[in-house]
């Protein structure tokens, strides 16, 4: 099966961690990059599939979470960083990216991912000069 990447972004090796997902048109500030897509499973399900090697799997509502990894757009690529270039919103239940500032071709695509079910101690490898070293944001640290 082949992955049907949301318009605007392409799949490529990444310096941050595997795989990211790239800027293939510009984006300015403020402006939607894409939603997030892929199978819609209950927070239990996501709790249970938290275990497997690469994560893809992203919180709605504290209920309902997205697998990107199945039937997902390309967004399940994108990587976090400590100075991220794109953040996310959720929309009446819609997990969606927006650009934080003017993204040109050519540029990883970003997010800072604050909070994941990783454990604390995963470690970040973004390289931004504000690395905080773990990829989690722990309140109070």
């Amino acid at each position: 099966m082949t992955l049907k990447l949301a318009p605007g972004l392409s799949i490529q090796k990444s310096p941050i961690n595997g795989k990211g997902c790239f800027a293939t048109v510009y984006f300015p500030h403020r402006r939607k990059i894409a939603e997030y897509t892929g199978e819609r499973i209950p927070d239990l399900e996501a709790q249970r599939r938290a275990h497997r090697a690469k994560l893809r799997i992203c919180d709605v509502d504290g209920a309902w979470s997205i697998d990107g990894s199945r039937g997902g757009n390309g967004t399940h690529y994108i990587n976090h960083s400590c100075e991220p270039n794109a953040y996310v919103r959720t929309i009446f239940g819609h997990v969606v990216f927006f650009a934080l500032r003017d993204i040109d071709p050519g540029e990883e695509i970003t997010v800072d991912y604050e909070q994941t079910l990783h454990p604390d101690s995963k470690r970040c490898y973004c390289g931004a000069k504000s690395c905080r070293g773990r990829i989690n944001r722990i309140p109070g640290v």
